[in-house]
C-alpha cells in the first residue's frame, strides 16, 4: 500500500503546500475535490495545479470524480444540514457502492506517495480525510 496523506486546497500558502508535497516526495496528487476550477481555489484551480505540481515537485497530477462525493451530499454538508459524521459515514458508503478500494488500487498502486487533496478548513473537515483513511484500512473502515 502507498502512503497516503491529504492537503487541503484551502487556508494554505502555496510555499506550505508545495513543501509539504516535497517533505513526503509525493509522487501523486489525487484532487478529489467536486469543484476544482472557480477564483476561490486561488492557486490551487485545476489548470494551475496540472501546471505547476510537475514543474516544482515532478508528481503527477490527477482530477478523480469518482472520489468526490455527490453534489447533493456535499450540499448538505456544506449547508449543515448533516454533520460530519453523517457526511463521513454517507460518504464511505458511496465510496463502497463504487467499489473505491478496487478503483484506486487498479488506477494508483504504482504511486509510493499519494497525496489526496480536498477541502478542509479549521471550521470544516473535508471527504478528502475520510478516503485516506478508508483507503488506508483496505476499506474496512464504516
Amino acid at each position: 500500500m502507498s502512503e497516503i496523506f491529504t492537503l487541503s486546497a484551502y487556508e494554505t500558502s502555496a510555499a506550505q503546500f508545495f513543501e509539504t508535497l516535497l517533505s513526503h516526495h509525493t509522487d501523486l496528487v489525487l484532487d478529489v475535490r467536486l469543484k476544482n476550477s472557480n477564483q476561490l481555489c486561488g492557486f490551487t484551480k485545476q489548470k494551475d495545479l496540472e501546471y505547476l505540481i510537475p514543474k516544482i515537485t515532478g508528481a503527477v497530477y490527477i482530477h478523480d470524480l469518482r472520489f468526490a462525493p455527490s453534489s447533493v451530499l456535499l450540499d448538505q454538508y456544506l449547508q449543515h444540514l448533516i454533520s460530519w459524521e453523517d457526511y463521513f459515514s454517507r460518504y464511505i458508503m458511496q465510496i463502497r457502492e463504487q467499489d473505491g478500494t478496487s478503483a484506486f488500487q487498479k488506477t494508483y498502486a504504482d504511486y509510493h506517495s499519494v497525496c489526496i487533496l480536498g477541502t478542509a478548513t479549521k471550521k470544516r473537515r473535508s471527504h478528502s480525510e475520510a478516503l485516506a483513511d478508508f483507503l488506508s484500512s483496505d476499506g474496512t473502515k464504516a
